[in-house]
Formats: C-alpha cells, structure tokens, sequence
C-alpha cells in the first residue's frame, strides 16, 4: 500500500510539474497479465491499494462494482475480465487506478503498476490491425522504449464507450 500510495504521489508531481522543454507526453504504465499498458498520466487521480467493491446486480462481468472514495461512488472496472486476460488474482501489487473521464471519476482495477514514462512522438508507432478483443478504436499505439513495449490505451474512448456505458451511466 505504501508503494502505491509512493508512486500516486509520484504521479500527482510529475503530472503537475509540466516540463515545457520536453516534447513528449506522459503515461503511467501498468501491467495486465503479461502485457504492459499505458494510459496518459493527465487522466490519471489517483492511484489505491484493490480493496473489496460493492457488487451491483445485473452489472456486466468486468464491472466489479462500485467503491466509496470520499463520499463519491465510483464504478471500478476490471480491466483483466474487460480484455479476456483469464481470471483475474488480486495480491499486493493489484491496485485500482482512479481515472478522471470527461468529468467523471472511474476506478480500473490492473496487476500492477511500474512507473511514468515519457515518450515522444518519434517513440509512438501506430497500432496494428489485430485480432483480438481488445479493438485498436481504443488505441493511441505502440510505445517503443529500449526493452519495452508499451500498449498506449485511449481510455477516454475506451470508458466512454457505448459498450462500457459508464459515462452515459454515470451522467
């Protein structure tokens, strides 16, 4: 818990901080089975230790349910059942990443987070046709690092889906 709670703070400086001389946008990175993810840090409230969610009845499957984050509910998806990635485990590295979407406030659950990485444009591939459930709509690309690849996700597109409903839910 102290880790998330290290990187949240982490998060919220370097988010803030704003180096005008850095071309290049920021994504937390995040792991999902064996794949690593990112999503643009400026999205990004705050990052908690997974604790036990309110189930709501007659919810889709990833939809875990719903937390109480002072006095807000908020949803939480579980990214691991949303992309098919087999059943999900929840230990101390599971964390919810509480995300700030077109106003609203959704939490998705993930393995685990690493770090905040800044990539540039020239680092950015587009992403290929793929085959899978996780449709490239919501993709931005392929981050290219030296040992990593990272699947840039457009979250804002992908939780203000019609598919996901949670904006429309939530408005």
């Amino acid at each position: 818990m102290s880790q998330s709670t290290q990187l949240a703070n982490e998060t919220k400086s370097s988010a803030h901080e704003g180096n005008s001389d850095v071309a290049g946008n920021e994504f937390l990175a995040f792991t999902l089975g064996n794949e690593e993810y990112g999503i643009d840090i400026l999205k990004v409230q705050e990052i908690r230790g997974y604790e036990a969610v309110t189930r709501i009845a007659n919810a889709p499957e990833f939809l875990k349910g719903v937390i109480n984050l002072r006095g807000i509910i908020v949803p939480v998806v579980d990214m691991r059942i949303k992309f098919n990635l087999g059943s999900p485990t929840y230990d101390q590295f599971t964390v919810v990443i509480i995300l700030n979407i077109e106003g609203r406030i959704v939490g998705m659950v993930v393995d685990s987070v690493s770090d905040v990485t800044t990539l540039l444009p020239s680092q950015v591939r587009p992403a290929p046709e793929m085959g899978t459930t996780f449709s490239t709509d919501f993709l931005i690309g392929l981050g290219t690092l030296e040992d990593r690849m990272l699947i840039l996700v457009d979250i804002d597109k992908l939780m203000s889906s019609p598919e996901m409903g949670l904006v429309d839910q939530l408005a």
